[in-house]
């Protein structure tokens, strides 16, 4: 829960502006992404009487200041801010609202909003904020009366921050923010029926799952981002010693768990590994841990875990039961729940070795692989070597949205929680860039890594500018295969081949009717090198297996800004891949 500091002493009058910033200090906000306008002009002529508290960045496109107050929350877990204008500004804003919800991301969000008296009217710039967001936040506000903005603002940090978090919208129109008011800090919240206070499961579910697991013979943990919210890595880590199962992670849930651990199965679903698939299917004990059943996860949901007994612990009472009918459904703080359960757990009384071992064989057997006879750069390739290269430095990685963000989550070995940042339940493009801009201001002794995509890099590709005129030293490995991929290998698979509009180069090339091998340097467009160094970043390009260590070492140790195209085929597939809605019988390895 967030708590306000020190309440205000002084009697003196202030503008609506001034209290929603002093708001947000007291809330230990440091840092809020803003792009001006017309309608949130006050709030940042506030912004400025208060820079010696809270920093102010200014992004070059609403969408990439809250990309980047997400890359913020997502890797601090506190509550991140952005703020727009009216009308076109706040509707930039809206696919990152939705994308924050899905994913379960803490964020205020600040509008500016034409005055009262010309709401509905049609006035210049007027959109109706709150119903345009009104299904894709937490929660919502309109701002009316001066008297009610520390209120409001009190709520807003409180809900997105507590219970399971999630993005808030609060509408400031122009007139509230110039009102001269004395502010009430200490005004209590009026939340009827919004109770998130830290939920235990009733010890005698505890006690059944306890049970469940004494008696299993092949379980598996099913792990996701709710673990990762609930601070709850280090208490899966010792429930897994404890018991000998196995742990299977969503993509959102990479790093709740060590991926170089002898029980991790790595990521299940579409693109999971065929053992952790595998190891789901054969099952006789799921436990699934902060998860929602996605359908990227499950495929066909009735042939998910068919044979298994299910427990589901989760904080929304809602995602129980939704998608998967489970056998113990648990409303409770994942983290409590899994103290609760190594309070008492015992390892199951069946020898789990045969289990351990299959698991084994199937990781023998197919692993995640490459072909490494190809004579030039693989993505898979350069992302496992980024890897290596990096394993023993304290590194965030985030990733844009395709086929680079799948072998991302593949290929790069992630340790610990926070440091793994997609846009994994909405699947937004341009995500890759501000986000980790957003975690490198939130963690500036970190090395943040962005794996973009040519196709994904570009939608908000504005962001070099203020990674360049803000200091905020990114680097970004660019997989470069001139297609979007992930349509491409969907086109191959279900479309015969045919290329309906995923080729980004130049169009006068045969490439661009699906002919050919590869795709020459000279015909490369656009050419991201000279792009990135007329932002002031410095870039190069490679192309051969045998410059890639030093290219990546260089990006690496670079002081500033940095991005290395790299020069990848666009015929390679993420593979393994369980096509939409089907099983893992369906799985295709090859």
């Amino acid at each position: 829960m967030a708590t306000a500091s020190r309440p205000r002493t002084s009697d003196a009058f202030i503008t609506g502006a001034d209290v929603v910033v002093e708001s947000l200090i007291a809330h230990g906000v440091d840092v809020i992404f803003a792009y001006p306008g017309g309608a949130s002009m006050p709030l940042h002529q506030s912004l400025t009487r208060y820079s010696d508290q809270i920093r102010t960045i200014l992004p070059r496109h609403e969408q990439g200041g809250a990309f980047a107050a997400q890359g913020y929350a997502r890797t601090t877990g506190r509550v991140g801010v952005c703020m727009a204008t009216s009308g076109p500004g706040a509707l930039n804003l809206v696919t990152a609202i939705a994308d924050a919800k899905l994913d379960s991301v803490p964020m205020v969000i600040l509008t500016g909003q034409v005055g009262t008296s010309v709401i509905g009217t049609d006035a210049f710039q007027e959109t109706p904020m709150v119903e345009v967001c009104r299904g894709i936040t937490k929660h919502h506000y309109l701002v009316t009366d001066p008297g009610d903005i520390a209120r409001v603002m009190r709520e807003a940090f409180h809900i997105a921050s507590t219970g399971r978090p999630g993005p808030v919208l609060v509408d400031l129109p122009k007139n509230i923010q110039v009102a001269q008011l004395v502010p009430n800090f200490q005004a209590p919240m009026n939340l009827p029926g919004y109770r998130p206070e830290v939920r235990k499961a009733p010890p005698e579910q505890i006690a059944q799952v306890a049970a469940a697991i004494k008696r299993s013979k092949r379980p598996v943990i099913y792990a996701g981002g709710g673990v990762v919210t609930a601070e709850a890595s280090a208490e899966l880590r010792e429930f897994s010693r404890r018991t000998g199962i196995p742990v299977t992670m969503t993509l959102m849930g990479l790093g709740a768990y060590p991926g170089d651990d002898p029980l991790s199965l790595d990521m299940l679903g579409m693109h999971g590994s065929v053992y952790a698939n595998e190891a789901v299917d054969q099952a006789d004990l799921l436990l699934a841990l902060g998860v929602r059943f996605d359908d990227r996860v499950t495929g066909k949901v009735e042939a998910f875990a068919q044979h298994g007994f299910i427990v589901h612990i989760d904080i929304d009472p809602s995602e129980l039961n939704k998608n998967k009918l489970v056998h113990i459904p648990i409303v409770a703080d994942v983290r409590e729940a899994l103290r609760q359960l190594n309070q008492i757990v015992e390892a199951p009384v069946a020898d789990l070795g045969p289990w351990h071992a299959q698991i084994a064989q199937w990781k023998l057997e197919d692993p995640f692989a490459f072909d490494t006879s190809y004579p030039g750069i693989l993505a898979q390739e350069a992302i496992a070597e980024l890897s290596r290269l990096t394993a023993k430095r304290d590194t965030i990685i985030t990733v844009g949205v395709g086929q680079h963000q799948m072998w991302a989550a593949q290929f790069y070995k992630f340790r610990r929680p926070r440091t793994w940042v997609s846009s994994s339940g909405l699947g937004t493009m341009g995500f890759g860039l501000p986000a980790a801009m957003g975690a490198k201001v939130a963690h500036p002794e970190s090395l943040v890594v962005d794996i973009d995509g040519d196709g994904s890099i570009l939608m908000n590709i504005q962001e070099l500018a203020t990674c360049a005129c803000e200091d905020i030293p990114v680097k970004v490995l660019l997989l470069n295969n001139q297609h979007l991929g992930m349509v491409v290998q969907w086109e191959d698979r279900f479309f015969k081949g045919n290329r309906a509009h995923t080729y980004l180069g130049p169009v006068d090339n045969p490439e661009a009717r699906g002919k050919g091998d590869g795709i020459s340097p000279e015909s490369r467009y656009p050419d991201f090198v000279a792009i990135s160094r007329g932002f002031g970043w410095q870039a190069e390009t490679v192309s051969k297996k045998g410059e890639l260590e030093s290219a990546l070492l260089r990006l690496i140790d670079s002081k500033g800004p940095a991005l290395l195209d790299v020069q990848v085929p666009y015929q390679e597939h993420v593979l393994p891949m369980i096509p939409s809605g089907m099983t893992v019988k369906d799985l295709i390895k090859r």
